[in-house]
Parts: structure tokens; C-alpha cells; sequence
């Protein structure tokens, strides 16, 4: 199969390409930038191809995939700076490319017939009560800019295609790219106490894991909506920096805080982003090993 790729600059766009690579598919990667403008691993550079593109300029956008003509379409590229989509002057720029530039890839997914896998998110709930959110639920109420436009991206998808998948994701991390985990290495550099979120729950997702799960999806015709992040329980930011610093063999204190003790953010966060993956052992696919598990081999990559 043939696939085109979307926001291959950024952590998952660059581990699905990688994927593609590992099984001998033919991928074609896009993102903004002239040139590919991610880290050089896995011999990427060397055996993909590479081509710019504009997901905001519609005619652009269809005359690309046209000439490409895959059969799958995975779409990673998105606006992902939640505080900063709050911006009044942003917020165009913003749904651009979250709701404009997905209806205009579902668009060109449609007209060639091809599979689309849409990566969305958490935020697309309310994140209120402690119940593990379920994939086909639809009590959409997101508290953010940056989670209204992933939901319309989402339903641009489902009310253009039949061949899709929406995946939703949280707080996700990889190789190539700002992540928390990053985050809290470099603060440890030169703090021997953080304090950190304790009140938002939910689970890590490992773009490397991911990208396994979503060409197995794509390999299939089991469309729908889906939730995957990485087994191991459901944790809060707390949790998680203190499993980085023991992992790490940092001696650093995480104090925890409630998000109002924490404040700064313009953009409010749910507080349950616990997601339901049971859907996917349903449909045969594999769950992604535990978070503990992808943090360890994580680690050693960007030690390495």
C-alpha cells in the first residue's frame, strides 16, 4: 500500500513514517517546511519522500494527493500550542488548520477513494467525573479553543468519509519533538523540587507505539472511532513526572498541586482525560504496552 503522511515534523507524523519504513510501504510525507525539517533517524531522510505542502490551500492540497494517489491518508498535522489557540488574533490561524485543512484532506481522501486515519484528542470532552471516556460517546462539550477545533476536524472527517478512523490520543510524547517528559529533564537540571499538576488523570501515549497501532488499523476495515494511549492505569502529571525522575536517577521532589494552586494556563485542561481503549481488543488489535514499559525504552533512546 501507499500511504501519505501529514505533519511528518512533528512526534507521531515522524514515528508513523518510520513504521511505514519497517514494513516495506511506500510512504510519502508532507509538512510546511521547503525540506524535511525533523531529526534524521532510522534512515527517514534517506528512503521517503518528501513533499511541502500547505494543508490550508485547499487547491494545493487536492492537486498533491491527487497526483500521489495513496490508498491511506494519515493525518498528524494539526495546530497543537492549546494555550496559545486561546489568542483572540491565533484563533483563525487555529481553525485553518485544524478544521479547514482536515475537511480539505478528507476532501481529496474521498475523490480518490482512500483510507483516512484522523489523530484527535481528549479535549474534545468536558473532562468532568472520574468515568473512563468511551470512543462512540458524543457528549462533546470541550473547554478550549484548540478542543472545538479538533472536534470539528473530527466531524469534518465522519461527515465526508465512510473509510476512516478518528483516533483519539493524550498526552503524547516522542523522539521528535517538545513533549513533558523533555520538559521535566530539562528542568531537573537546575531544580531539585518541581511542583506539578495532581488533579488532571489520564494516560500517557507513546508516538512509537502509537504508530504500530495505526498502520495495523489501516491494514483493516474496521473504520470508526477509536481510543489509544498506552495500558499501565490511569495517572496524573504528578505521577508521571515522578516515574521520569526515578526512571531517570534524578533527585528531584515533585510536589504535588491542584490546577488552580498551579494557575499560568490560558486554556482550560479537562481534569478526566481517562480514555476507554476496550474497543480496540474488540476489533483484534493490539493495546499499546504499558506507559511505564514505553517510558523506559523512551529514555534510553534520548540517552542515548
Amino acid at each position: 500500500m501507499k500511504y501519505f503522511v501529514t505533519g511528518v515534523a512533528g512526534q507521531l507524523g515522524h514515528d508513523v513514517m518510520n513504521e511505514l519504513n519497517k514494513r516495506g510501504y511506500v510512504g510519502v510525507g508532507t509538512d510546511l517546511a521547503p525540506e524535511y525539517a525533523g531529526i534524521q533517524d532510522d534512515s527517514y531522510v534517506t528512503t521517503a519522500e518528501y513533499v511541502s505542502l500547505d494543508i490550508t490551500n485547499n487547491d494545493e492540497v487536492q492537486k498533491i494527493i491527487e497526483m500521489v494517489d495513496p490508498d491511506v491518508i494519515v493525518h498528524c498535522a494539526a495546530w497543537t500550542a492549546v494555550d496559545a489557540a486561546e489568542d483572540e488574533d491565533k484563533q483563525a490561524k487555529v481553525r485553518a488548520i485544524n478544521v479547514d485543512g482536515t475537511q480539505n484532506i478528507a476532501n481529496a481522501a474521498k475523490k480518490i477513494d482512500a483510507k483516512m486515519v484522523y489523530l484527535s484528542t481528549d479535549y474534545v470532552f468536558d473532562g468532568q467525573g472520574m468515568k473512563p471516556w468511551k470512543p462512540d460517546c458524543k457528549d462533546y462539550k470541550p473547554l478550549n479553543v484548540y478542543g472545538q477545533t479538533k472536534l470539528d476536524g473530527e466531524l469534518a472527517v465522519a461527515n465526508t468519509l465512510d473509510k476512516y478512523f478518528i483516533v483519539r490520543i493524550a498526552w503524547v510524547f516522542g523522539v521528535n519533538g517538545a513533549n513533558f517528559i523533555k520538559t521535566m529533564l530539562k528542568l531537573a537540571e537546575n531544580h531539585d523540587e518541581l511542583t506539578v499538576v495532581s488533579d488532571q488523570i489520564g494516560t500517557p501515549t507513546y508516538t512509537y507505539d502509537l504508530a504500530r497501532l495505526l498502520v495495523d488499523m489501516t491494514e483493516t476495515d474496521k473504520y470508526g472511532y477509536y481510543h489509544a494511549t498506552n495500558e499501565g492505569g490511569y495517572i496524573s502529571w504528578a505521577d508521571f513526572a515522578k516515574e521520569i525522575f526515578k526512571q531517570s536517577g534524578k533527585d528531584v521532589k515533585v510536589t504535588p498541586v491542584t490546577t488552580d494552586e498551579y494557575g499560568v494556563s490560558k486554556a482550560a485542561r479537562p481534569f478526566n482525560s481517562r480514555l476507554d481503549k476496550s474497543k480496540l481488543v474488540e476489533n483484534g488489535f493490539d493495546p499499546l504496552p504499558t506507559w511505564q514499559d514505553a517510558l523506559t525504552r523512551y529514555l534510553k533512546i534520548i540517552n542515548d
